[in-house]
């Protein structure tokens, strides 16, 4: 249940903070440097990171969650256990990519 209730959440999280951040961005990138600064400044202080993060997590969680639907879809997973299983792997595999990602990103 936490995990279909974390799959809808994520989903409209990043239709509605997702989608204002890429148009945000979008409207910055056109409308010349102190608008793209404005942006920028923004999202690198804390609350932006914050943000950021938290739309790569409910990205990488609705993948996840979305990809073990596919699986269950198919007909296979439905075993008390392993559909135990595949939902605590849905969303530590969420929070991994997270990680991965965000280690990835601050290294380069």
């Amino acid at each position: 249940m936490a995990v279909s209730i974390l799959h809808r959440a994520t989903g409209d999280g990043m239709a509605v903070v997702g989608l204002g951040t890429l148009l945000w961005w979008l409207g910055a990138l056109a409308s010349g440097p102190e608008a793209y600064e404005t942006f920028l400044s923004v999202f690198t202080s804390p609350i932006g990171w914050v943000v950021l993060v938290g739309l790569s997590w409910a990205f990488f969680n609705h993948m996840s969650s979305g990809i073990r639907h596919f699986v269950l879809d198919l007909g296979a997973g439905y075993e008390l256990r392993v559909n135990k299983q595949s939902s605590w792997a849905s969303i530590a595999s969420g929070i991994i990519l997270t990680v991965l990602f965000w280690a990835a990103i601050l290294l380069l």
